[in-house]
């Protein structure tokens, strides 16, 4: 029996209209002159933009260090039995999430006028040493910190959710085989709680590579979208810089892209809504290996009749 394809022509219709809407829009821009291309691949190469994008990696990474330590604390004092443990976890969720990212950092870079030194001793009595405030804070501690923070309170409530996306039974049969706690949430609860935990961690980190941006507020002055704009205020050429920046941007997102799709691949190994390439190529090859089967047992000389049995 041979199947005649069921055609769909408003598929091509609208897939042939997006093309034709894509060719206008490439057109349009590669020959705008208003863009300065030429200026745009003289400096996308230029020390002192690869310097700029070095801090952002840095600020990103660092910021998201500090966010996913803060994140697996709160999650784990927001399951605790300890009324304290959880009160302080969701003070410090609702403070950091009802705040915006850019006053924080606004606070971080002033943090020297409200305490113009710091000390440690006892508290109403004799100070063992003090410094500067500013001495410690620089703008890119200010700025780390201040992302950091606030990065943790959102993925607190991520590593919360996945946590308890794992079965209560498991965790049960853990405790009935002796396990203790620390053992259960290590070796049982967060492997199958990475499944969940991935795709938005990963969002989470290309969203902070571009809220890196509002670091100018401490005021850190390398990060890359201020290194443009300050080239295009010399210049009075906004536009070409910016378009650097946003290239840039688009080269460290897809790769962080990737990276992401690999880890969800990883932790994904088994699962039956598992979407990545590698479990499709491995249903496919189940599936024409199955076929074969069927094909060699119809084919097979004094055979049953053609019937197989799996």
């Amino acid at each position: 029996m041979r199947a005649i394809p069921v055609p769909h022509y408003g598929r091509w219709l609208a897939a042939a209209i997006l093309a034709l809407l894509a060719a206008m829009g490439i057109h349009s821009v590669a020959t705008n002159k208003n863009f300065h291309w030429e200026l745009i691949w003289k400096t996308l190469f230029t020390v002192e933009i690869f310097r700029a994008i070095g801090w952002t990696l840095i600020l990103t990474v660092a910021s998201m260090a500090i966010g996913i330590v803060l994140a697996i604390l709160m999650a784990i004092m927001r399951r605790s039995d300890n009324p304290i443990m959880r009160a302080v976890a969701t003070f410090y969720i609702w403070f950091f999430r009802g705040t915006p990212v850019y006053t924080q950092l606004i606070f971080w870079g002033l943090i020297g006028v409200l305490y113009p030194r710091l000390s440690f001793g006892v508290p109403f009595g004799e100070e063992f040493f003090s410094f500067r405030t500013y001495d410690l804070f620089t703008a890119a501690v200010s700025a780390i910190v201040g992302l950091g923070l606030n990065e943790g309170a959102y993925l607190s409530e991520i590593i919360r959710s996945g946590l308890n996306s794992v079965d209560k039974g498991q965790e049960e049969a853990a405790q009935a085989l002796g396990m203790s706690p620390r053992q259960i949430l290590y070796r049982i609860i967060i492997p199958q709680a990475m499944r969940v935990i991935v795709p938005p961690t990963g969002n989470e980190t290309i969203s902070m590579l571009k809220t890196t941006s509002l670091v100018t507020a401490v005021p850190f002055t390398f990060e890359l979208t201020k290194v443009a704009t300050d080239y295009g205020s010399q210049t009075l050429l906004p536009i070409p810089f910016l378009v650097v920046a946003a290239i840039w941007y688009l080269v460290i997102t897809s790769v962080l892209m990737i990276g992401q799709a690999r880890l969800e691949a990883y932790y994904g190994k088994g699962s039956t809504n598992s979407t990545s390439r590698a479990s499709r190529r491995r249903k496919r090859k189940r599936n024409e290996s199955r076929q074969e089967a069927i094909n060699a047992a119809h084919t097979t000389p004094g055979g049953n009749s053609g019937q197989w049995t799996p």
